[in-house]
């Protein structure tokens, strides 16, 4: 009998979540090796007064979990997609792309008021350098305040009073039995969500096809291809999470779409691009690059430059 795969993950209880929905779908497989999970405590999960936009380099969530792969003291990792860097540590693989789950973000508020009927100057909690552009953008009038910990604890502030509303990804309500809280889902043409939001990946050590055998039955093709047009797209622009930029690509039929806004701070500018490209692993790389290209083309790298210089926003 094979050795137990071992699954590294964060201990929230999104991570875990995401980590025992792996476990599941491996289990389903015919042949399946035993699996075990192997909790990680990362920079992220320690830094928890600290905004993510405050936080030096950009894995605060996964590079712990890199480290324990490298030394091979798991054999897989489990993320949230969006929080792996486009560019991972030597030796490591992107082994499986779950099917995405709904990539908007969502509004949970006091009283079940949209964005735009909250009253002026209300407080809204979130950790996200992105969101609150396109907050500001959409609502200049809010008081935008930092909110971190995991699921339960941001709603547990906001039911406290700490804020009048607070925006978090759909899909992580959803997993973890939320949804029921959910004001309102937000526009994806207002609020472009974080590349490669509500898609699960999951790494491996470049090279372990033991790992990989039963990791590539879990791959799916369309969320794979759209994830490859967001991440070729941030990796040009060399956004990370500190920058607000939200991209959404979609796949219809032969065709793939991809569509991006990078936005001020505070709201005033936003540059956006959008284009198509057959429906292709080579294809969806290229979609990525070209629409970051005409992205620069606008000014993008000018205002992300002055993103990087501009005063840190207010913390509550």
């Amino acid at each position: 009998m094979s050795a137990p795969l071992r699954i590294g993950t964060r201990a929230s209880a999104l991570a875990l979540w995401q980590a025992r929905h792996v476990q599941s779908l491996i289990g389903a497989l015919s042949g399946a090796p035993g699996i075990e999970l192997v909790p990680v405590v990362t920079t992220g999960d320690l830094q928890t007064e600290v905004p993510l936009w405050a936080v030096r380099g950009r894995a605060f969530f996964t590079k712990e979990l890199d480290r324990a792969l490298l030394e091979e003291r798991i054999d897989l990792a489990v993320h949230s997609l969006k929080d792996l860097p486009t560019e991972l540590e030597p030796g490591l693989a992107l082994s499986a792309v779950l099917p995405r789950e709904d990539p908007q973000d969502a509004l949970v508020s006091h009283g079940g008021r949209p964005l735009l009927e909250l009253p002026p100057g209300a407080r809204i909690g979130t950790s996200s350098l992105r969101r609150r552009a396109f907050l500001a953008r959409a609502r200049p009038d809010l008081e935008l305040h930092e909110l971190r910990g995991n699921v339960p604890t941001r709603l547990q502030r906001l039911q406290r009073g700490d804020y009048s509303a607070v925006v978090l990804a759909a899909a992580g309500l959803k997993r973890l039995g939320l949804e029921e809280h959910i004001t309102q889902r937000l526009p994806v043409a207002e609020f472009p969500p974080a590349v490669s939001q509500g898609a699960i990946g999951v790494c491996a050590r470049a090279g372990d096809a033991h790992t990989a055998r039963w990791l590539g039955q879990l791959d799916d093709p369309a969320t794979r291809l759209a994830t490859t047009a967001e991440r070729a797209l941030l990796h040009c622009i060399e956004g990370g999470c500190q920058v607000p930029l939200g991209a959404l690509a979609t796949r219809s039929g032969p065709t793939l779409r991809l569509h991006a806004t990078v936005c001020a701070l505070d709201g005033s500018r936003h540059l956006s691009a959008a284009g198509e490209s057959d429906a292709t692993a080579a294809e969806a790389q290229a979609l990525g690059e070209r629409v970051a290209q005409r992205l620069l083309a606008q000014g993008a790298a000018s205002l992300i430059a002055e993103l990087r210089t501009a005063p840190a926003p207010g913390r509550n």
